[in-house]
């Protein structure tokens, strides 16, 4: 909640979506939309430190449709990167199939208005994961 208060999330952008056609065969699937300071003010991403990692076992916050959630490679590496979930995913909770190390991922917020601009991004157009073109997100605030 500090990086929406600070502003890092003002011209940031959705750039990525997972949906069941763009991911291998082989892969857990999971449906998703992407977005955060990576693409757009990637001095700033890279420069911040990890956040550290609450499981959902320990916020009782599932993956479920509208659930805002970190990004992150490893536990305790989630910087300004987020996904929305379109639909359930129960993948990316704790002990999911969705990341070997079972830890989930940090699911904090929820959407709340909107899931209809949530799903026009899903709907966008895109190649290979990536949103073409990007879609911007101006500002993100607290309700």
């Amino acid at each position: 909640m500090s990086y929406i208060d600070s502003g890092y999330y003002n011209n940031a952008s959705f750039y990525r979506v997972l949906t069941d056609d763009n991911q291998p065969s082989n892969a857990p699937k999971s449906e998703l939309i992407q977005g955060g300071i990576w693409k757009t003010n990637y001095k700033l991403a890279s420069s911040l430190k990890g956040i550290e990692h609450e499981p959902t076992n320990q916020t009782k916050i599932l993956h479920k449709n509208g659930v805002i959630s970190m990004a992150r490679a490893a536990p305790g590496t989630a910087g300004a990167e987020f996904f929305i979930c379109v639909g359930d995913q129960p993948g990316f909770d704790y002990g999911g199939d969705n990341n070997q190390d079972k830890q989930g991922y940090a699911a904090f917020g929820k959407v709340v208005r909107g899931m209809n601009v949530v799903h026009a991004i899903y709907d966008a157009p895109e190649y290979d994961q990536s949103l073409d073109p990007p879609v911007m997100i101006y500002s993100i605030k607290r309700l």
